[in-house]
């Protein structure tokens, strides 16, 4: 017996048929997760990796200015039966980030490490997660490579002009001249718009932790990082331009498609995922109450989703 037990029999207010009726351990959540490091055309990219390596796969590629850390909550509800991968872009989480003097900071150019991370992988197959800024890299690597993706999940991973939310019209400003609108580039990259990038139109901002944005932040503010994600958003305007070409590789490929949608999220509309219907008729779209970041406060609802998404696929 116990000694806690031997402890409270012997005081009188316990006897061993009143011990509680513990559950056998469970075992912990992130037992499947590895994490590697890989050189990518001189560039360690780090990747996160989970479930059963002959199992489906699905490549999960993440937003900004976050990493492959966003799917943690994700990983073990769909590691059980599908292989996870998880990669951080250049420039992001745990890879490499060279200056832009030693590595070009284009959407085109995260999309070609991001494909050559995956062929070196020799994962050849696959169904794309894509959120926040993994859209505009996703569709590029679909668009080259259509015989790889076996459908498509997309959680404000824009592609639709009626998605762009009010903030894109400064931000357009600082395109035309990034030197002369300093300030837009500041508040996107400042603590206050980390911060509502999570919880800006949620109706449940306790459910943020607040280490979201402290660490995001503090991320942000390493050196050489404002150099990157200014060059970065200031090439946004290039996954604008190529709007038309991937709606038309929707409506000429469709890929099955599921999306679950933050309808709260400032940044990437609701108006932004019902779009998609125009192109992908089939697609099954979810307007989820939640913000940019839906995983954040939605995890077992898009887990749920994607299961039974992925189950009529067929393995």
């Amino acid at each position: 017996m116990p000694s806690y037990l031997l402890l409270a029999f012997a005081m009188g207010v316990a006897t061993p048929a009143a011990a509680p009726d513990f559950p056998a351990t469970l075992p912990s959540s992130s037992t499947s997760i590895t994490y590697h490091k890989i050189d990518v055309d001189g560039v360690g990219m780090f990747y996160r990796e989970a479930g059963p390596k002959d199992a489906p796969t699905i490549v999960l590629l993440h937003g900004f200015p976050s990493s492959s850390r966003m799917f943690d909550t994700l990983f073990p509800l769909l590691a059980p039966k599908y292989h996870l991968i998880a990669p951080d872009y250049p420039g992001f989480g745990n890879s490499d980030a060279p200056p832009p003097s030693q590595y070009t900071y284009t959407f085109d150019h995260l999309a070609e490490s991001t494909n050559a991370l995956l062929e070196k992988l020799k994962i050849d197959r696959y169904v794309m997660y894509l959120q926040d800024y993994g859209g505009p890299i996703g569709y590029r690597i679909a668009v080259k490579h259509p015989e790889r993706v076996r459908a498509l999940i997309l959680q404000n991973a824009n592609a639709y002009k009626e998605g762009l939310g009010a903030k894109w019209v400064n931000i357009a400003k600082f395109w035309e001249n990034p030197d002369a609108h300093p300030e837009v580039f500041e508040a996107f990259t400042s603590f206050e718009g980390t911060k509502q990038r999570h919880i800006a139109g949620s109706t449940h901002p306790e459910r943020y932790s607040p280490d979201l944005w402290v660490d995001e932040y503090a991320f942000l503010s390493r050196p050489g990082q404002a150099e990157i994600q200014k060059a970065l958003l200031y090439d946004y305007r290039t996954n604008i331009a190529s709007y038309p070409a991937w709606q038309a590789w929707f409506r000429e490929k469709q890929p099955p498609t599921l999306i679950v949608w933050g309808s709260h999220d400032p940044s990437f509309t609701a108006a932004g995922g019902d779009a998609f219907r125009r192109d992908l008729p089939k697609a099954d779209i979810h307007q989820l109450n939640a913000g940019h970041f839906a995983l954040d406060e939605k995890v077992d609802e898009i887990a749920s989703l994607i299961l039974r998404f992925l189950g009529r696929l067929g393995d």
